[in-house]
């Protein structure tokens, strides 16, 4: 299915579950400059709502264009997705950065957002407060492994440390990168920059103090973006609860997904 953004640019979107039910959720992938991944996902709720997914503009099955690759454009295009769908109003799940597009737009739309979920996000404090520690994480994981050739490997090893087992790390991550598209380096890169120039400000946390939305943060206990940069949104928010799953890294349906299962079902069914 194809949705035409107000600047006419094509973005993929697939639409499953059940017809016509009250607030359906909407996924937003992860990146910069990647695609949905979330076929899994969507089955496991599948049969309690409507699930739309949809690769952001410039990556993944959407239009390849010039950008702008700026988050206030990521929330209208988020919104067209919304409108292309007739929705009123929708609960969103974001994960990663996708996590951290997903609370923009609440925070611009708030009264067209039933319930937040976010996944494995890292806050809203500056970046720099936790960027370092994972990089410095992700190295121990990979534990000083020789890159292997060609870019998708490549980034499969570097995904293969997003799991805490780590037996089952490649095959995962491998498993993500089934279907591969061409990774968007200048959509990362931008929205990468705007990150660190524009989280961690007052106006921010005043925002999201403000926010009269529900909003589930589920994190996995092992993943190497310190969960402690979370605490930053859920000390802001005032209507917020938190789920973190044991022995789970950044991918927590994939490594723990009854318990990823019952915590959004959760906040699904609890709704405003």
């Amino acid at each position: 299915m194809t949705v035409i953004t107000e600047d006419g640019v094509r973005l993929w979107a697939a639409r499953s579950g059940v017809p016509g039910s009250t607030d359906p959720l909407v996924l937003c992938h992860g990146g910069p400059g990647l695609w949905d991944m979330f076929e899994d996902v969507a089955a496991m709720f599948e049969d309690r709502t409507t699930v739309i997914r949809w690769d952001q503009r410039g990556c993944g099955r959407s239009e390849r264009c010039d950008g702008p690759w700026t988050t206030e454009r990521f929330v209208a295009d988020l919104d067209a997705v919304r409108r292309h769908f007739g929705l009123d109003r929708t609960a969103l799940l974001g994960h990663s950065w996708g996590a951290q597009l997903a609370l923009s737009y609440t925070l611009a739309h708030p009264e067209r957002v039933s319930t937040l979920v976010y996944v494995s996000g890292n806050g809203i404090g500056p970046v720099s407060d936790w960027h370092a520690a994972y990089k410095a994480n992700l190295a121990s994981r990979l534990d000083g492994q020789e890159p292997p050739e060609g870019e998708r490997e490549q980034v499969v090893l570097q995904w293969s440390a997003d799991f805490a087992d780590r037996e089952r790390a490649l095959e995962r991550a491998r498993r993500m990168a089934d279907p591969w598209f061409e990774i968007n380096y200048a959509c990362n890169s931008a929205l990468t920059t705007e990150s660190r120039r524009a989280w961690g400000t007052p106006e921010l946390r005043a925002a999201c103090r403000d926010l009269d939305v529900p909003v589930l943060i589920v994190d996995g206990a092992e993943d190497i973006r310190p969960r402690s940069a979370v605490d930053s949104l859920a000390e802001a928010l005032p209507r917020v609860r938190r789920t973190v799953l044991p022995g789970t890294g950044h991918v927590p349906w994939a490594e723990s997904p009854d318990a990823f299962r019952e915590a959004v079902t959760g906040a699904l069914t609890a709704g405003p």
